[in-house]
């Protein structure tokens, strides 16, 4: 689902990188930690704090199994023995279960019955598609795989449809199988808005979830750290004390997405989700640059109009975090008085060049956290305020605020339409699965047939080794829960009394205990369930357990196949391989820019740059947020993912400046044949990593080679750079590619670590 790289461009949904973010210090902002009950409190009383305020997971599971359970048995009980509609309640189980239970949206209780609610007209027009493709075998399966493919690769918006995606492909499956039953149309969505409704409504008010910080809030903490850390360069000796880089090492790190809970992360395609992870970005830039400003020389003063940068700088960031979270209060009007004051300091601080060389470093750092703070402050106007608070000024970067939201949807669904993204993977992986499971069981005529492809759902993981082992646990506690499942069935001998007993002290174990012990409980437990559901739907034996383990033999067998057939090694080698292509387009563009920079004529426009490493950057933080929830780790050290990543960020957002800053003084010969010597020995840097990241197809990653910059005489990074009378463009252009240089800096010692792990040459991953 995606953020966007620093200038609000697509990036995938996975851990962006800002701007000199070095990958250190971790803070992971908790949730709303649950009030303790007072002492001397009974037992009971101690359950039921703990049920309502704990945030362990074992909680968490409790409360969610009380909603299901709940809304699952008051629209089955209303339907089967109330109304006497046993389709109805089939539909409002299954609808229930699937929204709920089978969809593993994020969030809280009311945020997940926000997004339920929407899903109500999608979840009716499935089960009337699927009602309508049940009249032959060859419709069901060819809408099988259709619809599959699209519910899977909705994925692809982030972590919401994604966590939606499994409930809503049941809605289809369960009308999709025989009985072909179009006059049955009406109760059969009527059992399924009872149950999404019932649903919403105890997601919403029963047992509601402590509340934890949003991304808003984060991001406003980290603001006010950077205006700290603003308000600290400004007083002598114009350094950040350690305290204070620590501070500013940690917020930054709170607003990384993968610090993020997935419900709080900005990572759909919409106006303000884009605005939102562009400004986490954007601070997460401001504290980078602010860490990294050079201290003046010693007995220099700071710079001319420093210190007044600083305090605009400073008045700006408080601004801007008033703004994403307002005091205590009236809020203040809209007049966006320290952003004025902060460009009207920029222009005026951009028109002045210090008379010492050496000094002329700094104030080229000054400009670009003068630059930072801006980008962050109309990000977060954007995402605040909308479509209203659209620039004037800086279309490129902030493309998306002119963009209607079906064209934001398309640019994000297109990114991905292609066999190198994981989320086309995966559409392709389980929608080829469940179509075979469909034609298997209409040509079979396999008994309660959908269990094999609810079994493929449920099972089939995004790689190989991860679905074997899956199965296998799985298979087990099926067999468990079957064989318990047929004691019920042969003593309860067709009554329906004692399994409407049973049905939800079972339903309320298996959704608390699954979520908390894994899947072989989970099989186990609602083996039971639906044994004792489908025997008050229609008389049924101990055989039907029987069926059941079955069927999910069968689509077990199914998804391991599929997956072995598929893409068996999920993100584990495309990664690599988006990683490659990312740093190879990140070769192309920094040497095509400080060409472009030092060459006569005009430079090509900021907002053109980077559009290749974009969409490769896109891909490749996809294929590693994915990559890091698959279990397959070979033994020893593997490639630092996260510098690459963040090396992409960097080329992207110093291209831009670099860009922008041509517009004033050309360097001379001299300084511009340095740029041009420097960025071809970091662009070849750049094409040696990418050979390292790489797997080639049926092989593993590169061998080990010389990693870094390229071997050009007088290419790499220079101390007397920063003396050099030239232009500021000349030192936008070195503090860029100094940057860039220390990426190369990381990639390389975790390569030399690899190596000296894996002598033969044979990489991990």
């Amino acid at each position: 689902m995606g953020t966007r790289t620093h200038d609000g461009r697509d990036a995938g949904h996975g851990d962006g990188h800002g701007q000199g973010d070095d990958g250190q210090g971790s803070d992971r902002t908790a949730g709303a930690t649950g009030q303790p009950a007072p002492e001397g409190a009974t037992a009971p009383a101690r359950v039921l704090d703990r049920l309502r305020h704990g945030t362990d997971p074992l909680a968490g599971a409790a409360r969610r199994a009380v909603r299901v359970t709940l809304a699952v048995c008051v629209g089955f009980y209303v339907f089967r023995y109330a109304l006497d509609r046993p389709v109805g309640a089939t539909y409002a189980l299954f609808s229930a279960v699937s929204v709920a239970a089978l969809a593993h949206i994020p969030g809280t209780g009311r945020q997940r019955a926000a997004v339920m609610a929407r899903l109500l007209p999608m979840a009716c027009a499935l089960v009337t598609i699927g009602t309508f493709l049940a009249v032959r075998t060859w419709s069901a399966v060819a809408g099988t795989l259709v619809i599959g493919f699209c519910l899977a690769f909705i994925a692809a918006a982030g972590p919401r449809p994604a966590g939606a995606s499994p409930g809503l492909q049941l809605l289809y499956i369960l009308p999709c199988f025989p009985p072909y039953a179009p006059d049955t149309l009406g109760e059969r969505l009527t059992g399924t808005v009872v149950g999404v409704v019932l649903v919403v409504l105890a997601e919403a008010y029963v047992l509601p979830d402590p509340a934890v910080p949003g991304y808003r809030e984060r991001a406003a903490a980290a603001v006010r750290t950077a205006a700290r850390c603003a308000g600290a360069l400004r007083a002598a000796p114009h350094v950040l004390p350690p305290d204070v880089v620590r501070q500013a090492l940690a917020a930054g790190e709170a607003v990384r997405p993968s610090r993020v809970p997935e419900a709080e992360r900005p990572a759909g395609p919409e106006l303000r989700e884009r605005a939102l992870a562009h400004t986490g970005l954007a601070v997460r830039t401001l504290l980078a640059r602010l860490r990294a400003l050079p201290a003046p020389g010693p007995g220099s003063p700071p710079g001319p109009g420093g210190p007044a940068l600083l305090g605009a700088v400073e008045d700006s960031a408080r601004e801007t975090a008033a703004l994403l979270v307002p005091p205590d209060g009236p809020a203040p009007a809209p007049e966006d008085a320290a952003a004025v004051a902060l460009g009207t300091a920029r222009a005026r601080a951009a028109a002045v060049q210090p008379p010492a060389p050496a000094d002329r470093m700094r104030h080229a750092a000054l400009i670009e956290i003068a630059d930072a703070a801006l980008v962050l402050g109309r990000a977060a106007r954007i995402a605040v305020r909308g479509r209203g608070a659209v620039p004037d000024s800086d279309e490129g970067r902030f493309w998306y605020a002119t963009t209607s939201s079906p064209r934001l949807w398309w640019i994000r669904l297109a990114g991905h339409a292609g066999p190198r993204s994981v989320h086309f993977q995966n559409a392709v992986r389980i929608s080829l699965a469940l179509a075979v499971a469909r034609t298997v069981a209409g040509l079979d005529t396999l008994p309660h047939g959908f269990w094999a492809m609810l079994a493929v759902l449920s099972l089939t993981r995004t790689t190989a080794v991860q679905t074997r082992a899956t199965v296998r646990t799985a298979l087990i506690g099926t067999l468990v829960g079957a064989v318990a499942a047929g004691i019920v069935l042969a003593l309860a001998a067709g009554a329906t009394l004692p399994c409407a007993i049973l049905m939800p002290p079972l339903m309320l174990a298996a959704f608390c205990i699954g979520p908390v012990r894994g899947v072989g409980w989970t099989q186990a437990l609602f083996t039971l369930v639906v044994a004792a559901a489908f025997a008050q739907l229609a008389p049924a034996t101990w055989q039907l357990a029987e069926v059941r383990f079955l069927d999910v033999l069968i689509g077990s067998v199914i998804g391991i196949t599929c997956g072995l057939l598929a893409w068996p090694k999920g993100a584990h080698d495309e990664l690599g391989r988006s990683v490659a292509r990312m740093l190879r387009s990140a070769a192309e563009e920094v040497a095509a820019v400080t060409r472009a920079v030092t060459a006569a004529g005009a430079p090509p426009p900021a907002a053109e740059a980077g559009k290749d490493v974009q969409h490769a950057l896109l891909l490749a933080e996809t294929a590693y947020a994915q990559f890091q929830g698959e279990a397959q780790r070979p033994p020893g050290p593997s490639p630092d993912w996260q510098s690459a990543l963040m090396a992409g960020h960097h080329v992207l957002w110093g291209a831009r400046r670099v860009l922008d800053a041509a517009a004033g003084p050309q360097p001379d010969e001299a300084a511009g044949h340095r740029v041009r010597a420097y960025g071809a020995w970091v662009a070849e840097g750049f094409a040696r990593a990418a050979a390292r990241f790489d797997v080639p197809k049926g092989g593993h990653r590169g061998a080990p080679a010389a990693a870094g910059g390229g071997g050009r005489s007088g290419g790499g990074p220079q101390p007397s750079d920063a003396a050099r009378d030239a232009p500021p463009l000349f030192f936008t252009a070195t503090a860029w590619l100094d940057s860039l240089t220390t990426d190369l800096g990381r990639m390389a010692a975790a390569h030399a670590v690899e190596d000296r792990s894996n002598p033969l040459g044979r990489r991990s991953g």
